[in-house]
């Protein structure tokens, strides 16, 4: 006891407690077998939305896709795109750009795709039908450019929010010596938590949005069915994300990461 000290933040002790033996570092890297399924998965995805975005592009003349607004499907499936991509970021050795990266591109991707999804296709019914007649105003707003800039106005919050949250306290590298014994685990740290919430509560509101928009169409005719779809999309959307908040803050290391990472990527599909 004379003679004990504490071994250094960068090494453990052994199991004989003799001797300072030094950390080795752990990440969620690719060239793992969590990291090879989640790339695996985002490739899958992503691959298959971009082939319906290409098939949407080539027959942009045909009944179908003009009905359902090519523009904002258009729109809606380059954001989800974009959303299985960010996920890349979570994954592989962290560093100060890539914890930036993270949570700016997924609250501003993923609020593009909530918001698209909020005057996509016939959750504007519900306004032609319940709102309006025939020939009223709110018809022609529904036809007009209106809907583009509802989708600018909510990313353009959103785009604030994260900026703000950049300059207050913004992500950095940080590193866990506690969730794995001998090992180093370097992660991102939010930073402000409180930011990172209030991103996530800005995307819960469009989505309980959205839903209860599209909730209110889905007893409308056949032909506006897409409003079922949209109730059923916005519905595995929240499921998601007010599942993630208990678990996420239940674990911790890499599986805080694979938890993340998977939240995002079953929230795209949902969408």
């Amino acid at each position: 006891m004379e003679q004990c000290m504490k071994c250094p933040d960068d090494k453990y002790t052994n199991l004989q407690q003799t001797h300072c033996l030094h950390r080795t570092v752990s990440f969620l890297a690719y060239k793992d077998p969590l990291g090879i399924a989640l790339v695996c998965m985002n490739l899958f995805f992503s691959t298959l939305t971009v082939l319906v975005l290409v098939t949407s592009v080539k027959y942009k003349d045909t009944p179908i896709v003009k009905a359902n607004n090519h523009i904002l499907s258009y729109i809606l499936l380059i954001s989800l795109v974009s959303c299985f991509l960010c996920s890349l970021f979570f994954i592989g050795h962290p560093n100060q750009a890539t914890c930036i990266l993270q949570q700016t591109t997924f609250g501003v991707f993923f609020t593009v795709a909530v918001s698209t999804h909020t005057v996509l296709a016939k959750t504007t019914v519900v306004m032609a039908f319940k709102l309006t007649t025939p020939g009223r105003r709110m018809r022609g707003m529904l036809a007009s450019g209106a809907p583009n800039l509802v989708i600018l106005i909510c990313t353009l919050f959103q785009f604030v929010f994260c900026a703000i949250w950049l300059v207050i306290s913004p992500p950095f590298i940080d590193r866990d010596i506690q969730s794995e014994h001998g090992k180093t685990v370097i992660i991102c740290n939010k930073g402000s938590v409180t930011a990172f919430l209030f991103v996530l509560v800005y995307l819960g509101s469009l989505s309980l949005g959205s839903f209860t928009v599209a909730f209110l169409a889905k007893n409308l005719p056949d032909r506006f069915n897409e409003a079922r779809f949209l109730t059923f999309s916005m519905l595995v959307f929240c499921s998601v994300w007010i599942t993630y908040l208990p678990v996420y803050h239940s674990t911790r290391g890499k599986v805080m990461v694979v938890v993340e990472v998977f939240s995002i990527l079953a929230s795209s599909v949902g969408c």
